[in-house]
């Protein structure tokens, strides 16, 4: 199997509008996007997983793969996850989608897009729809390179959210910062 690495410079040259990195998530940025995660945490559904650095993560943390569902639009990315995570659901479709597909309540979404480069518009179906999933206490977990949240201010006052700030992932190409929104 390819390397995670190789695959993921090779879809960066041919679509880097997609890829939005420059390059794969570190293994340090995982265990904090992922943090709080384990056996007895629910469904998790994680969108833009790329080549899968966070559902290693994930899994490593003792996540059972049947209670993981992807959502992922590259189509490289897909089967090469597929064949990477036996047992866990990868979807090839847009993270908007995801409550058309996923049954039941999520307790997480990790989120690896890189939302504020989308159309407001995409950002709003995809953040409305992660709460839709979501239970009551369920979080999103996103991350950014910027020094602002990665959600616009209106976006978060207009669905009722409050964020909770993270650290800064100083060992990540370039350093990112996590952030966690739930309801308020």
């Amino acid at each position: 199997m390819e390397s995670d690495i190789a695959l993921f410079r090779r879809r960066l040259l041919r679509n880097p509008r997609q890829i939005s990195a420059i390059a794969p998530s570190s293994r340090t940025l995982a265990r904090a996007m992922t943090l709080g995660i384990g056996p007895g945490s629910g469904k998790v559904v994680e969108f833009g997983p790329g080549t899968g650095r966070f559902t290693e993560a994930l899994l490593a943390r003792g996540l059972p793969p049947e209670n993981l569902s992807l959502f992922e639009l590259d189509d490289e990315f897909v089967p090469y996850l597929r064949r990477r995570f036996p047992g866990v659901a990868v979807h090839r479709a847009g993270a908007e989608t995801a409550p058309d597909v996923v049954e039941g309540e999520v307790q997480t979404v990790i989120s690896g897009l890189p939302l504020l480069s989308f159309p407001k518009a995409l950002q709003e179906a995809i953040l409305s729809g992660a709460f839709r999933m979501l239970g009551p206490r369920g979080t999103l977990v996103q991350f950014t390179y910027g020094p602002r949240p990665p959600v616009p201010d209106a976006m978060i006052e207009a669905l009722g959210l409050k964020v909770n700030k993270g650290h800064k992932v100083w060992a990540n190409l370039p350093p990112a910062r996590v952030y966690r929104f739930r309801r308020s």
